[in-house]
């Protein structure tokens, strides 16, 4: 009995043994694995610490970090070179040393919102002097947040400074830019202007002829009547006798010419008056749309301009008024009437290859709104040109019988007077473009 008690308590102990050497090689196993996975990690930090350390130092802005007691934890070679240390030996530095100017706007952040608007949320940047090797730096527009820890909880402030005579030049070189871009534009508008202002020449020159001639014809026989009623009165004062004098009269004609002085005389006001009526709607177009906004008929001014642009163009086609009365608005007479000649003209060149072109022109109100129309049975425009045909430089013109600009400039002009500018292709063919604007408020009740 006793010895086979032995011999199962030593099967036992053996078994035990082998049971820890196997917990043993698990642990061990682990232990491995373990390691592994720490030298993985290991080196994924030190690639992203890398990565993160060439990023800081490739940034040309000066970059730290400081935490809630206002110590340095960073910086990049920018902040370095600047103050002309070591990165290794501003950690640990207090923020104040580096600061010389707005030190007290900048470390109030770390005790939480700063008032006054001094480098708070609300004005995140200032502007600082740093104390570099040779006296103070210039200054540096100051960018200031707050670090936060995984939490949301504040732990200190990243600090982004960029020299200021750097942004001032940055702006300098912007600002040059936008006013060469505005003359450039101004520009444009202008000669898109005159472009379209020679397109009148031709229609201009025939308004002009027609009164002028007309005048001129009544000047000659003014002259002739002069000529007639001088003879007359030399008579006169020369002492003829009546007889002699009811002769001149009659053979002179001074009784005709009486009675037609007054109608000469009043088809050459007449002419004068179409004259300047003429030139000034000619200098209406050559303003650059200067003074101040005024009440505009819009019915006479599109009756005006709709006259002008057929005149002026090449393609004649039937063109049909629907104009309402006592519509006005309030603006520019003479830049909308570009805005209509322009849109006139563009229907004109539409309707050059169709049978029978009509273009029809409306103005009528549209709620408290003024609305005009100018439609065409022409091809229309096809649909991926629709919302392209009021970008600048756009045509679907030959080269050399468009700028691309009217339709441009007429869209700023519209938006300028506060209404929208529209195009559409018609139910019935053809393109429509609606022009939509403000009526002044005396008009709207």
């Amino acid at each position: 009995m006793s010895g086979f008690g032995e011999l199962e308590g030593g099967g036992f102990q053996d078994e035990s043994w082998v049971a820890v050497i196997h917990k043993m090689e698990e642990v061990y196993s682990d232990l491995i694995r373990y390691e592994v996975d720490l030298e993985g990690k290991n080196a994924a930090l030190e690639e992203a610490q890398s990565f993160i350390d060439s990023v800081l130092s490739s940034m040309s802005d000066a970059f730290i970090v400081c935490d809630l007691d206002g110590r340095i934890e960073q910086v990049n070679a920018a902040a370095a070179r600047l103050v002309g240390r070591r990165r290794a030996d501003l950690v640990g530095l207090p923020l104040k040393d580096l600061l010389i100017d707005a030190s007290g706007k900048l470390l109030a952040r770390l005790d939480g919102p700063v008032a006054d608007g001094e480098c708070g949320p609300d004005q995140p940047e200032c502007e600082v002097r740093l104390n570099g090797p040779d006296g103070p730096t210039d200054a540096l527009a100051m960018n200031c947040s707050d670090r936060l820890d995984r939490a949301g909880r504040r732990v200190g402030l990243v600090l982004i400074g960029r020299p200021v005579g750097e942004l001032r030049r940055a702006y300098q070189a912007l600002n040059l830019a936008h006013a060469d871009l505005k003359r450039a534009q101004m520009q444009l508008v202008q000669a898109e202007k005159m472009a379209s202002l020679g397109r009148l020449v031709a229609g201009v020159a025939h308004e002009l002829n027609n009164p002028i001639s007309f005048v001129y014809g009544n000047i000659h026989a003014l002259d002739r009547y002069r000529g007639r009623l001088a003879a007359y009165l030399a008579a006169i004062h020369a002492g003829v006798d009546e007889r002699e004098r009811e002769a001149l009269r009659r053979d002179l004609g001074i009784d005709a010419l009486m009675a037609d002085l007054s109608s000469l005389i009043e088809g050459t006001l007449e002419g004068a008056q179409r004259v300047g009526d003429i030139v000034k709607n000619l200098r209406r177009l050559t303003f650059a749309g200067g003074g101040e906004p005024e009440r505009v008929d819009l019915a006479q001014m599109v009756a005006t301009a709709v006259h002008w642009a057929e005149r002026g163009h090449r393609q004649r086609a039937d063109i049909t008024l629907d104009l309402a009365d006592g519509l006005w608005v309030r603006g520019h007479a003479g830049q909308l009437h570009q805005v209509v000649v322009n849109l006139v003209q563009n229907a004109l060149d539409a309707v050059a290859e169709t049978p029978r072109p009509r273009i029809a022109v409306s103005v009528g109100r549209a709620g408290g709104k003024v609305r005009l129309t100018i439609a065409d049975n022409g091809p229309g425009i096809a649909a991926d040109h629709l919302l392209k045909v009021f970008d600048p430089f756009f045509t679907t013109k030959p080269v050399g019988s468009g700028t691309g600009l009217g339709l441009w400039i007429s869209y700023g002009i519209v938006r300028d007077h506060g209404g929208v500018i529209e195009v559409a292709n018609g139910p019935e063919g053809g393109a429509r473009f609606t022009v939509t604007l403000p009526a002044p408020e005396e008009e709207v009740g």
